[in-house]
């Protein structure tokens, strides 16, 4: 039987933890190769990971609520299979590399009797596999934590420990000197206490007759810190236009059911929302940017994140990539899929990343307008609000008359550290006009 390391996945360009949420199989149970066996969260979002082998989950080595580093062993898995020998190219690497690190822990000797002995590193993790064999062999922990290894991170895997072992007995290195006075091949320098930094108390909360008190859930607390951290980050500027959406409101309304029964989902005003957005980005590249240090970033890949209201009452911002490569049925369907993945929890980590620019629809709740708050790194967002019959004056050949039109308020809040009124102001008008001008005749 073979035991294998399954290892922290890395799920984004820029994760590099995750935090266990629970534990979908427990010691002992068969696990397939691709099957589900935890649910982890990342600042991102919540996925399942998949078993990297199959067999018999051995061992669990982080416990639910803990906090993974990307590449970190997290459980074994007992194979079926018998591991197989290392090959000889890599064996005899290995041993190279045992036999310099022996010979420079000799060669470093005299120096070592003139200076303070330093202790062995403690505290690196070694694989239920290098503890069993070390056990058999007789090899103590000082000796094993002196074994230099190959693995990430500097671990000693089976392949360097075997090597060891072979080396020892066959008589060409010496066991490593595990006394006090023996030299190590690193010495960490202990960290210098620095004095931290005082966090502001918050201010006292008083009760007064009946409460309740609700602990928020962890996509609650991420949200909070994001929006703080956000409004630290931007200086925040908001402005808003009105416009006259009935082309689009009458085109919907004749297309929606021939749609729905051709492609078998519904026709939102999203797509349309999302279109006109990408056309103003392309006449306003310098709202497609981001912000790092004194530099500024033009991004040109056009990816728009929505905001979906999750059940739970959360919102979360899945990301269509390429925007500007789909038409409306393309950004209908790519809309329909992330927001039925959102509801359903099952958004990878990848469909929220990379956003550029991003809309959120605080019309579906019946709000006239809003003040979005910017999603970092991104420097603007767009809120579109409910559309509504009102009284507006049209001009004809023939003078000025008063007619029901279908009207939305557009409000667009922006980075004013590098996005000033007249680009911001000029943005939101220019996806007005978009909407204004839509044509009735487009196919869907």
């Amino acid at each position: 039987m073979a035991l294998v390391e399954m290892v922290m996945p890395k799920m984004g360009e820029s994760i590099m933890e995750g935090t266990i949420l629970n534990w979908l199989k427990k010691v002992g149970d068969r696990i397939e190769q691709d099957e589900s066996v935890l649910e982890v969260a990342t600042d991102k979002v919540d996925t399942e990971v998949p078993a990297t082998h199959a067999g018999v989950l051995k061992e669990i080595l982080a416990k639910e609520g803990e906090v993974i580093g990307v590449g970190k062993t997290i459980a074994i898995i007992q194979t079926g299979a018998e591991e197989s020998t290392p090959a000889p190219a890599t064996t005899a690497l290995i041993e190279e590399t045992v036999a310099k690190a022996v010979a420079t822990v000799a060669s470093a000797a005299p120096m070592a009797q003139a200076a303070p002995a330093a202790k062995p590193e403690a505290g690196r993790f070694y694989s239920p596999l290098v503890l069993n064999i070390a056990r058999e062999e007789g090899i103590a922990m000082a000796e094993l934590e002196n074994l230099p290894g190959t693995g990430q991170e500097g671990r000693v895997t089976k392949k360097d420990i075997l090597a060891y072992v072979e080396q020892k007995k066959s008589g060409k290195v010496a066991p490593i000197v595990t006394q006090a006075a023996a030299p190590v091949l690193a010495v960490s320098q202990a960290p210098v206490a620095s004095s931290p930094t005082p966090s502001p108390t918050p201010a006292a909360v008083s009760y007064s007759g009946k409460a309740d008190i609700i602990e928020m859930d962890r996509m609650r607390k991420m949200i909070a810190q994001r929006m703080v951290e956000s409004k630290r980050i931007s200086p925040h500027v908001t402005s808003f236009v009105e416009a006259d959406v009935t082309n689009i409101v009458l085109w919907r309304n004749k297309v929606k059911d021939a749609f729905k029964k051709r492609e078998g989902e519904n026709l939102t005003y999203t797509p349309v929302f999302i279109q006109a957005i990408v056309k103003a980005i392309k006449d306003f590249p310098m709202i497609n940017i981001s912000v790092d240090g004194d530099n500024i970033i033009v991004k040109k890949d056009i990816n728009i994140g929505m905001a979906v209201a999750l059940p739970t009452g959360n919102l979360i911002v899945p990301v269509i990539r390429n925007a500007d490569t789909l038409n409306l049925v393309g950004l209908s369907k790519k809309v329909n899929e992330l927001a039925n993945k959102a509801r359903i929890n099952k958004l990878s980590p990848d469909d929220l990343a990379d956003g550029t620019f991003t809309i959120s629809n605080v019309g579906s709740f019946g709000n006239v307008m809003g003040t979005p708050i910017i999603v970092q790194p991104q420097v603007g967002i767009l809120a579109t609000g409910s559309i509504n019959k009102k009284p507006a004056v049209l001009e004809t050949p023939t003078g000025d008359v008063i007619a029901i039109r279908h009207m939305m308020f557009l409000s667009h809040s922006y980075d004013h550290r590098v996005v000033d009124g007249a680009l911001g102001g000029s943005f939101v008008r220019r996806v007005a006009d978009y909407l204004e001008q839509f044509d009735m005749d487009t196919e869907v």
